[in-house]
């Protein structure tokens, strides 16, 4: 299509026949655009004369779209949606920015969710969106702006912002606290377990305690490991600063003073993503909050 071309392209024709082929209704796209069934019949031959081609086969009842009709309205479906999800995004004379944030579960409930408070009161226009996972993200498919995870930080293709430290160490209920004198008294007890299999090891090492085998039932989530672990009993390996509330609160405690440092919680965003005015902002926010303590 030459440019002249382009430029003459009347919007009205396009949006007519773009509500025609969703309808299959001169009728019904009348309706929807507040105009009559003539003046989008009219504005759509308009459309195919100046392309020179036909758009659909005008039958006894309704419309049928032509092989041509068929490759034209996909594009223009998709075009007239994305431009509506902008414009949609402006409201009061603001910009509602959309930001998508992947967050490892035990993070998001732990130390996310109870100050999205004051990042919601300093920045009302933009729309975040929080999506848990359990440490498995990819940037790239998966259509996040950011990603909050536990690790070493050395992920290739994103940029890696260190949060807070998350060193691991044994949790459980009063009632098993009051029963471990040495750390060898967990023997008699069940260990809970992640899928990253070699925790229990290195922590029972740093106690200086050889590593027994651990047959505790295996969980996907820190914080399901710990709620099975305050109903059911036992103890689980998790970074304390996660389960603040529940130690606070009596429903666990810490009953050594022995930590692991396994990894960290990260900010990563992909190295080929631009930041956007929200991602600053977002990422401003958590710097502060981290430093607030």
């Amino acid at each position: 299509m030459s440019h002249a071309l382009r430029n003459r392209l009347p919007l009205n024709a396009l949006r007519a026949f773009e509500s025609s082929a969703r309808h299959l209704s001169f009728t019904r796209a009348g309706l929807e655009l507040c105009v009559t069934q003539a003046a989008i019949s009219q504005q759509v031959r308009t459309l195919e004369e100046q392309l020179g081609i036909v758009l659909f086969r005008r039958l006894p009842r309704g419309l049928d779209l032509t092989e041509e009709g068929q490759a034209l309205f996909p594009v223009l479906n998709d075009a007239f949606e994305r431009i509506s999800a902008v414009l949609h995004q402006f409201e009061d004379g603001h910009f509602h920015e959309v930001l998508t944030v992947a967050v490892v579960g035990t993070f998001a409930v732990g130390w996310l969710m109870p100050r999205l408070a004051s990042f919601r009161a300093a920045h009302p226009f933009i729309d975040l969106r929080i999506l848990t996972n359990n440490n498995v993200v990819n940037l790239a498919s998966d259509g996040m702006d950011l990603a909050i995870r536990f690790g070493n930080g050395q992920w290739p293709m994103t940029q890696n912002l260190k949060l807070l430290d998350a060193p691991l160490t044994v949790l459980c209920t009063p009632d098993i606290g009051r029963q471990l004198q040495t750390p060898e008294d967990l023997k008699r007890h069940p260990l809970m377990r992640t899928y990253r299999k070699d925790e229990w090891d290195q922590w029972l090492s740093a106690a200086q305690i050889t590593p027994w085998r651990i047959g505790g039932p295996v969980f996907d989530s820190s914080r399901l490991m710990v709620e099975s672990a305050i109903q059911c009993g036992g103890a689980v390996l998790v970074p304390a600063n996660m389960f603040s509330r529940e130690v606070q609160s009596g429903q666990l405690v810490q009953p050594f003073p022995i930590e692991v440092d396994l990894g960290s919680y990260w900010l990563t965003q992909l190295k080929s993503r631009a930041k956007t005015p929200a991602i600053k902002s977002f990422e401003n926010w958590l710097i502060q909050q981290v430093a607030a303590g």
